[in-house]
């Protein structure tokens, strides 16, 4: 069961959102009373009153560096980008997720508070209380650089250890891959920036070896279905403007002609076009390799996230960017059949099943309302396209949630169509236990993101599979 420190946040937290909730819901309909729209078009992406910010800071702090981008003159969607200092060489130390797995010496059961609810698989020894522990196949290749060229790049940062551009001329850069990342909070509250968010986004981004991009998109009510997922997709189409804009600078750089001027400015070579703006993100066009994205949803952003996935395999208009895995982190999907853990667990920890359908009428317009709405339930057959195009999707559940078991069978729905899906199922845990502000430093928090590593790493290895459980 969970600790008493967390039972007792849990009611304190599910009092104040339920609060939040009901105000907004009585706000909106006092809104459509008056003859209010609703909302903007530019939207809300987050409520400074309700979380604190963590401030975008350019130097490898932690050995993440982080900025802010508006993306889009229309709306409020902005990004948070984590790049890791990876970036300029390779890891030399093998990883600390896998040196506490790898310690002989250790008790798993102590090591890895979670179970794997489908069994073990080859490279897995269980112990005789079901426990899985995962076996390293070969300790020298965590040492080897998976991600292409890796040379000391410091040059490119100033003297004061921030990171400012690049050199779009020069091939000495290292690749790595880019994960988008939708946070959570029911589709009302969370932001991008969040204390909590940038602490687990930095968190990721050193254990994957990857380009965070955090996603600020617009919340309810203020902005209705489909405006968050709406802004997932333009996330994913600025990142494949971003790809063909670096490959058209290189092109024009190369032969030094088409109006790109190359201009060096502070130290730092940047991309400008005619009228002097700048064309590119630096950080991704110096090192982001859209070709390995994988998309990270946390529960309503797990919902955003397959979204997107779903729409990404639809056509070919994200060249040059390829999806190649998603993690879904106790998604929030609901139906109008109740599962067995909806009825048991349905004055759950943190989110009970009450706050759930609150938080769908905030998102869903009023004619739209329905549990079984596409982007509420993934198992309706209204849902698009065929699951055997999903790409291998990681999904994470915890024993103390009410979603854990439609989660489930989403993911058992993929593996009927030979997709790559396991479940990582967390004993004792509750909603959001490796995301939440007061659970964030916890062993389970700490164990669940390096469990996420060493399956994303799988897919986004250039070597093949060299990184399996």
């Amino acid at each position: 069961m969970p600790s008493i420190g967390v039972k007792l946040y849990s009611v304190f937290f599910k009092f104040m959102l339920k609060h939040r909730l009901q105000s907004r819901l009585q706000a909106l309909e006092n809104d459509i009373a008056g003859g209010g729209g609703g909302g903007s078009s530019f939207g809300v992406t987050s409520r400074p009153q309700e979380e604190t910010a963590a401030a975008a800071n350019p130097s490898f702090t932690d050995g993440v560096a982080t900025k802010d981008i508006h993306i889009d003159p229309l709306t409020s969607l902005s990004i948070r980008i984590f790049l890791p200092d990876t970036c300029f060489h390779s890891p030399e130390a093998v990883p600390k997720s896998r040196s506490r797995v790898m310690n002989s010496g250790s008790d798993p059961t102590q090591i890895l508070l979670r179970r794997n609810s489908y069994g073990p698989s080859n490279n897995s020894v269980s112990s005789s209380n079901g426990v899985i522990v995962k076996r390293a196949q070969n300790h020298d290749s965590f040492r080897r650089n998976s991600y292409g060229c890796s040379i000391d790049d410091a040059s490119l940062k100033s003297e004061n250890g921030v990171y400012g551009g690049y050199n779009p001329i020069g091939n000495n850069c290292r690749k790595l891959p880019v994960m988008l990342q939708f946070h959570g909070g029911g589709f009302v509250s969370g932001s991008n920036d969040s204390v909590a968010n940038d602490v687990f986004c930095r968190r990721i981004a050193k254990l994957c070896d990857v380009i965070v991009l955090a996603v600020g998109y617009r919340l309810a009510p203020e902005n209705k279905y489909p405006a968050a997922f709406e802004d997932g997709l333009k996330v994913l189409h600025w990142l494949a403007k971003q790809a063909n804009l670096a490959d058209c600078s290189k092109s024009l750089g190369s032969t030094l002609g088409g109006g790109t001027d190359l201009r060096k400015s502070d130290g730092h070579w940047h991309v400008a076009d005619a009228f002097g703006a700048s064309m590119l993100e630096p950080w991704l066009a110096a090192h982001g390799d859209p070709s390995r994205c994988v998309l990270l949803g946390v529960s309503c952003g797990g919902n955003i996230a397959d979204h997107v996935v779903r729409k990404s395999v639809e056509g070919k208009l994200l060249d040059p960017v390829k999806v190649v895995a998603q993690v879904l982190m106790y998604p929030f999907f609901i139906g109008n059949v109740p599962t067995h853990s909806e009825i048991k667990l349905s004055n759950s920890y943190f989110f009970d099943k009450a706050m759930c359908i609150l938080a769908w009428k905030l998102l869903l317009p009023e004619e739209e309302f329905s549990l079984d709405h596409p982007a509420a339930n993934p198992l309706i057959m209204e849902r698009g396209p065929p699951l055997k195009q999903m790409p291998p999707t990681l999904t994470v559940v915890a024993e103390h949630d009410l979603m854990r078991d439609r989660a489930i069978a989403y993911s058992e729905e993929l593996r009927k169509v030979n997709v790559d899906a396991p479940v990582l199922e967390y004993k004792d845990a509750v909603h959001e236990f490796a995301t939440l502000d007061m659970l964030l430093k916890t062993p389970q928090a700490q164990a669940c993101a390096e469990d996420i590593a060493i399956w994303v790493k799988k897919y986004i290895s250039l070597r093949g599979h060299e990184f399996s459980y």
